[in-house]
């Protein structure tokens, strides 16, 4: 069957570098007898999304000019595209027992998920891992301007704290992966590859796709986002993460229910496709907006749903500044290199009652006092208190999901409500 679809970004088709049958066996043989390297959470969905192409063209972590290109410019050394960098830190005394040309174990909570040539090894220093995190995270929210990143980051940014918790040395090198680890058992028939996704778009003879990201269960307005794709495209990838998540977000096995629930009552399910995704989230806005992008590219997607706040935390983000970011990034005019897949560009969303339904500033002419403003953390604030939920946030259906999971808690984590979510800035 021909295919339709976008191709895989990078120009190289679908780059997977997970192993199978006995050459897979004869790698977990041999890793067993290699230097063991513990790896975190972030770099084992790293190490899966390069075994199941979602990372093509990436089949290792990258190097010093790779992840200073990336920074500096959105592209590799090679001129290719990428946002964010993928690296592999280790601390000082594992690197200085390993030499470049050396092969090692990446392991993460007792299971090796892949063994790796080491290319190169590259000291960051404080310094260095500052710069990353101005470059990459910073955005144009009033925590990001006027000098006051440094003062809130270190305290409210996850993707912050991250990455200066990081080790002092990064490795880079191709890498055999080994195991997709609990995914596919986790979550059967929802975690699905480039490969399982773009085979279900060709057997619906898709080929104009939109994905649509989540970290949050569907409230209102993502049902109008996914609708409003449905209505101009062929279909629609509902992708959610299943990977880590900052405390006090909802985990992923109660977003899979919630979404299925709502699928199953208010969308023609022909023209929906659910699927999830093994990444941590690093919570970047704008430059996460892109890589969203640049693996739904590989998913077979051509279009990705941008709304407010893309992957935002706190107030670090313009509203829309994960939509302005698609304007700034560079074109080399090679289809290889360049980001193919495209935003959709949709406006502040709400239910309005003199409009009587959903609408968005750019379709509805009256004051925000008619306006229920939707967000996830301003449902997941509610729903952890106890509060109501008001009119026509969410699906009747979806609330019963979400208040069974708080009702079971015995736990319950503070969220905080800043004003990309509370409407204040509308």
């Amino acid at each position: 069957m021909f295919s339709k679809l976008v191709a895989p970004h990078g120009g190289r088709g679908l780059v997977c570098a997970l192993l199978s049958g006995s050459e897979l066996e004869a790698e977990k043989e041999k890793a067993q007898g290699l230097k063991k390297i513990q790896i975190s959470g972030r770099a084992k969905g790293d190490l899966i999304m390069m075994g199941i192409g979602g990372f093509s063209p990436l089949d290792g972590f990258m190097t010093r000019a790779d992840w200073k290109g990336v920074c500096e410019n959105f592209q590799m050394a090679d001129g290719t595209f990428w946002p964010v960098p993928i690296t592999l830190d280790v601390d000082q005394a594992d690197a200085d027992a390993i030499n470049e040309g050396d092969e090692i174990a990446l392991e993460n909570d007792g299971e090796i998920f892949a063994t790796m040539k080491v290319a190169e090894k590259y000291a960051m220093s404080a310094e260095d891992k500052k710069w990353e995190c101005e470059m990459v995270f910073k955005g144009e929210g009033e925590d990001s301007v006027d000098g006051k990143f440094w003062e809130v980051a270190m305290d409210d940014h996850p993707g912050v704290q991250m990455v200066m918790a990081q080790k002092d040395v990064n490795l880079a090198g191709q890498v055999k992966v080994l195991s997709e680890g609990e995914y596919p058992a986790e979550y059967e028939g929802v975690y699905l590859t480039p490969a399982q996704t773009r085979r279900m778009f060709d057997e619906r003879g898709w080929a104009n796709v939109a994905a649509l990201q989540l970290r949050n269960p569907m409230h209102r307005s993502h049902e109008f986002l996914a609708k409003i794709a449905i209505e101009v495209c062929d279909g629609v990838l509902i992708h959610s993460l299943i990977g880590n998540l900052k405390p006090g977000d909802i985990p992923a096995d109660v977003r899979v229910k919630a979404i299925d629930t709502l699928v199953e009552h208010h969308f023609v399910k022909e023209n929906v496709i659910q699927a999830g995704y093994p990444l941590d989230m690093r919570y970047a806005g704008p430059r996460e907006g892109l890589l969203h992008a640049t693996f739904r590219q590989n998913y077979g997607v051509n279009n990705m749903l941008i709304g407010r706040d893309h992957a935002g935390v706190g107030d670090f983000y313009g509203l829309f500044e994960a939509q302005d970011i698609f304007d700034r990034i560079p074109q080399t005019g090679d289809n290889a290199k360049d980001l193919l897949c495209k935003p959709m560009k949709i406006d502040w969303t709400f239910y309005c009652s003199e409009c009587d339904g959903m609408s968005s500033l750019r379709t509805c002419p009256h004051d925000k006092n008619s306006r229920v403003i939707l967000s996830g953390t301003k449902l997941r604030k509610a729903l952890s208190e106890g509060a109501d939920i008001p009119d026509h946030f969410g699906r009747d259906e979806v609330l019963v999901v979400l208040r069974a999971y708080y009702e079971g808690l015995t736990e319950k984590v503070e969220v905080k409500m800043q004003g990309a979510a509370s409407g204040d800035s509308m």
